[in-house]
Formats: structure tokens, sequence, C-alpha cells
């Protein structure tokens, strides 16, 4: 039974030899090399091949091996002895017949090198893996992006409407209050009319104010056909930083949609005043619900920001 035990351990201590002195031939690291063929629990070179390239990056990967706690391995004298130094088992064992011949030198290097390649396949599979990750989360990266940039334009484009509903309010609001001011005063014309209705310069002073707004109308309507050919109006502003923007508008947009556009893309939060240079005329804010054909800007115009 010494035998035969004996045999075996020396059939386990040639295949850790043979593990052990493959990887160092490889260029290996002791240290590495130890811990490959412990944690592998010997069960190849592949195996301990594939547990090195696995912990390489390790922080721990090159300090010496140290069996944990407890492990039968190393409790008797047979098993703490080194792989490179022979046993009394070993000697036994050669004594009775190895029925397993040690490989000779020649073997031995096709073995390493047959491992070398089988290791660089390896290696050039684990790149290839790692470029098709690096590949996949470039291209969630991408998409992240690309929702991002949707997101923002989606944001911007809802201010906008926002700002055009709120303008369109308060232009409707003021129309209101325009009506209802005109009311009043031809409620009040009407009323001194009766009043005063005896006297006839009263009548003709108080007549010519109501023909005025009437002719007026017939003007505008004479103004206006030759800027109803153009539907779009380009306008091009100068920044307080003396860059330039330029963009086209709508001919019925209201001046506050120029206003918007150049608050949103450089007036960087300042408050500021729009005016064209020539002739020179500062817009009011009554002058940003009216629209862009009114104030004479079609079917080009250059405004200029300037400080308030």
């Amino acid at each position: 039974m010494c035998v035969e035990a004996a045999q075996c351990w020396q059939q386990i201590t040639m295949a850790e030899c043979t593990t052990f002195d493959s990887l160092l031939e490889m260029g290996f690291d002791r240290n590495r090399a130890e811990k490959a063929v412990a944690h592998t629990g010997n069960q190849g070179i592949e195996s301990a091949m594939d547990w090195l390239m696995e912990h390489e990056n390790d922080p721990d990967i090159d300090e010496p091996y140290v069996p944990p706690a407890g492990d039968t391995l190393g409790t008797t004298e047979e098993q703490s002895q080194s792989p490179t130094e022979p046993s009394e088992s070993t000697d036994v064992a050669e004594q009775e017949g190895d029925p397993k011949n040690p490989m000779s030198e020649e073997e031995r290097k096709d073995q390493v090198k047959r491992l070398e390649e089988l290791m660089k396949i390896r290696q050039e599979e684990r790149r290839e893996r790692e470029r098709k990750e690096e590949i996949e989360r470039e291209k969630q990266r991408r998409k992240q992006g690309q929702e991002l940039l949707h997101v923002k334009q989606k944001l911007q484009d809802d201010e906008m409407k926002k700002l055009a509903d709120h303008r369109r309010r308060e232009k409707m609001e003021d129309k209101l209050a325009k009506q209802r001011v005109k009311e009043k005063i031809a409620r009040d014309r009407e009323e001194r009319a009766r009043k005063f209705g005896g006297g006839s310069s009263s009548t003709g002073l108080s007549s010519p104010p109501s023909e005025a707004p009437l002719q007026c109308p017939p003007e505008n309507q004479e103004a206006s056909p030759p800027k109803k050919d153009y539907d779009d109006c380009r306008i091009q502003v100068r920044l307080l930083d003396g860059s330039t923007l330029s963009t086209v508008f709508k001919a019925q947009e209201p001046l506050a949609a120029v206003r918007v556009y150049v608050q949103m893309n450089g007036a960087n939060g300042q408050d500021f005043n729009l005016i064209t240079p020539y002739p020179r005329r500062v817009y009011t804010d009554l002058d940003m619900e009216k629209p862009l054909c009114e104030l004479g800007l079609v079917p080009s115009a250059v405004l200029v920001v300037t400080k308030k």
C-alpha cells in the first residue's frame, strides 16, 4: 500500500511540476505560476493560462502565494516538498518502474510552443471581445447623446411656442383695450354732438377727426400690395460683441419673434433694445406686437442690439 500511495503522489507531483515548469518556460513569474496552479486545482496548463489572463490585473498577482489555512495538501511532509526537489516516493516509483515516461527536451519545447500559440489565440479573442464591447458602449453613448439633443430641442420648441402664445395673448388684449378706448371716444364724441348739436362750428370741428381715420386705411391699402408679395423676411441682427445672427421669419410674424430668437441665441440673459441704424428707430414694446411687414422690415432688414 505504501508503494501504491507513493506512485500516486509521484504522478500528481509530476503533473504539477509539468504545469509549473511550462508556465515558467513561457515567461510567467514564479509567483504567478504558483497561484495559477493552486487556484485551478492543477487541472492542466490551459486552465492555468485562462486563470492568469483573467487575473493579470489583480493588485496582488505578483505577491508570493500563501496557501489557505487548513490546507490538507500542506500537512504532510511529502506534500510540502517543492516540485523541483524529488521526494522519496519518487525514488520508490522509479525503482518500481513508472509507466509514464518523462517528456524529452524536444517534446517539452513543442508543448511550450503549442501553449504559447494557444495563449496568443486566447489573447486575440479577448482583445476582439473587448473591442466589440467598446464599440457597443460607444453606440450607447451616441444614442444617449442624440436622445438628450432631441429632448433639448423639444424644450426649446416648447419655450418658443409658450412665448409666442404669450405675445399673441398680449397682442389680443392690447387690441381689445384699444378697441374699447376707440368706442369710448366715439361715444363721448356722439354725446358732445348731441349736447352741442346746435353749433355748426362744433360740428365742423368734430367731423374732420372722424373722417381722418377713414382716409388712412386706403393709404395703407395702397402701400400694402407690394409687401404681400413677400411671404418671408430675412433679418440680420448685429449683437453687442460685434457678431451677427441671420435667419428667416414669416412676414406676418411679430417683431417679438425676432426678440425671442436673439434672447435664445446671443443675448446671454441681458436686457436690450432693437434698433434700425438708418433711418434710426428704436422699437418699443408696442412695436413688438406688430408684424414685420407692417414695420417695413420686409423683404430684408438689419437690426442692431443695444443695451437698455
